[in-house]
């Protein structure tokens, strides 16, 4: 199974998904890179808007 497939069968938007873990994962230890699979990914917090 793919990381796409999995992240569809977890209810997840398969580009949004990769998108964050590559952007993730550079930062991420060896031993924490399980948190990124569709199953554990916790997404990033929503930008939150600035009032003018």
């Amino acid at each position: 199974m793919t990381l796409i497939e999995s992240a569809k069968l977890s209810g997840l938007n398969p580009h949004d998904y990769l998108a964050d873990v590559l952007a993730r994962i550079n930062d991420r230890k060896v031993n924490r890179l399980h948190e990124l699979l569709p199953w554990n990914w916790p997404p990033m917090a929503a930008p939150q808007k600035q009032a003018a």
